[in-house]
């Protein structure tokens, strides 16, 4: 799972983009954090976002089978 994410972080953020300063830098990785837990939507989840799910997971709304 972790290697997934460091794999996207470095496609989808990192390549190819150049930062004047580091809080810049620091401001895009917090933006991409942000999207990748709260907005993207996950195939294996349902198509829901990651904190969504674990939400209505959390509240027994949703359960996923694993087959």
């Amino acid at each position: 799972m972790a290697e997934s994410f460091v794999d996207s972080f470095k496609t989808e953020l990192i390549a190819d983009r150049v930062w004047r300063t580091r809080t810049q830098l620091e401001l895009a990785i917090v933006e991409y954090v942000g999207w990748f837990n709260d907005t993207r939507l996950h195939e294996s989840l349902a198509d829901l976002p990651p904190s969504e799910f674990e939400t209505l997971s959390q509240s027994g709304t949703v359960h996923l089978s694993l087959s």
